[in-house]
């Protein structure tokens, strides 16, 4: 666990992490509660979670792009589009930033 906190790629994986887990408790287990079984309580808890943790992640791949003088219409572009697709954060984890925190 150490290795995500000491490294700005460690803290978005983690972020990346977290973020997209909260999206996919959101779109496909909070939402369908509330719209099929009437409970909007799971949406109430998990939406402002998942804002903040979309906000962090957001914020941390800017940063993250900056200090890897990453193109912003490139690799950080993707990053963030990455954030709004179900299990994106997981592939973009996978094919862009494992393998530089990997050879860090």
């Amino acid at each position: 666990m150490n290795k995500y906190l000491t490294s700005s790629i460690g803290r978005l994986r983690l972020l990346g992490f977290l973020e997209g887990t909260s999206l996919l408790v959101l779109v496909f287990i909070a939402v369908p509660f509330k719209y099929f079984l009437d409970n909007h309580s799971l949406v109430e808890s998990i939406g402002p979670v998942h804002g903040v943790l979309f906000i962090l992640f957001v914020v941390n791949a800017l940063h993250v792009g900056f200090l890897q003088q990453w193109k912003f219409t490139g690799t950080t572009m993707k990053v963030m589009v990455s954030s709004f697709i179900p299990f994106g954060t997981f592939y973009i984890d996978n094919k862009i930033l494992r393998p530089i925190h990997v050879s860090k």
